[in-house]
């Protein structure tokens, strides 16, 4: 197998070092910026192709049957990109998609389903696509020097006519982004008294240049979409930053977060497992903190409003 990794501007996207760890060290970099991308993904690679190209279907068609490796399975990263790219690949290869698997094999590819209920395994006869869900399998660090190479595709002209003008990829809204993809995320939980506090909890994160999440009993009561759910139910979470309001840490919760690099948990049980894995733990009604919070930042609050 073979992993493909989109690049964009020397930035790997969150997830791309478990996916080359599942293709056993094997990947192709894909974008602009390669070189760069690749430094920055640790020691998990065994053989690399860079290619500096358009991110679409036909450039890595093209690379991957110049490097004769046209018969190998491909996995790409559960990211946008990655589910963007994937169903592309398995139209212009004519293989079957297995989206959003847990564990892939060149035998064995298993699949979530029913928003995490149920698991589907499947036993591929052929060649295939899929991607990976990030966050759930985890990085084999390895020793010595990756094999890398340049692969050089010739340009790829599309001679349709077509009015369409690419004119620039913006940076995401942090209020709407993949929640995958965030690296900051301020997340609510039972703690917060009303869906209003939850409109107020957005409005901070957005001030914040930070994405919401929330548990799964905060969907179950409608106060926010089930796409904000962050959890072996929900989205599976990998932010530099989280903080934690009103969330006791559940075990279906913090399976969800991978390993933020620092977390601060406001809540009134100092010791509930969220206020434990917390780098800083405020011993605090997160109502009061969260309102404190938006006064400072000037936030208008819809708590209370007629």
């Amino acid at each position: 197998m073979i992993a493909v990794i989109p690049v964009r501007d020397g930035v790997a996207p969150t997830g791309a070092d478990e996916t080359i760890c599942e293709a056993s060290g094997q990947a192709l970099l894909i974008g602009s910026g390669t070189s760069q991308a690749l430094e920055n993904l640790g020691q998990v690679a065994r053989q690399v192709w860079l290619v500096e190209a358009n991110i679409d279907a036909t450039c890595v068609v093209a690379a991957v049957n110049l490097i004769g490796h046209s018969d190998e399975s491909l996995i790409l990263p559960a990211t946008p990109d990655g589910r963007d790219l994937a169903p592309h690949l398995a139209h212009a290869l004519g293989r079957t998609l297995y989206a959003g698997a847990i564990s892939i094999s060149d035998n064995k590819v298993s699949v979530s389903l029913h928003g995490g209920l149920s698991i589907a395994d499947y036993s591929p006869l052929a060649p295939f696509i899929a991607t990976l869900q990030i966050g759930i399998r985890g990085v084999d660090t390895i020793s010595g020097t990756p094999t890398v190479a340049s692969v050089d595709i010739a340009p790829i002209t599309n001679t349709a006519q077509t009015s369409v003008i690419s004119l620039a990829v913006l940076p995401p809204d942090a209020s709407t982004m993949d929640l995958s993809e965030a690296p900051r995320i301020i997340g609510g939980g039972a703690g917060l008294e009303s869906g209003e506090r939850f409109v107020q909890l957005q409005n901070v994160a957005t001030a914040l240049d930070a994405s919401m999440g929330v548990t799964r009993v905060i969907t179950d009561r409608g106060w926010a979409d089930h796409e904000r759910q962050i959890g072996t139910t929900g989205v599976i979470v990998a932010p530099d930053l989280y903080i934690a309001f009103g969330i006791s840490g559940a075990v279906q919760h913090t399976s969800g977060l991978g390993q933020p690099e620092h977390i601060i948990s406001v809540n009134t049980d100092a010791h509930c497992p969220m206020m434990q894995m917390a780098d800083l733990a405020i011993v605090a009604d997160a109502n009061a903190v969260l309102e404190q919070l938006a006064q400072l930042m000037h936030v208008e609050s819809q708590v209370g409003a007629a």
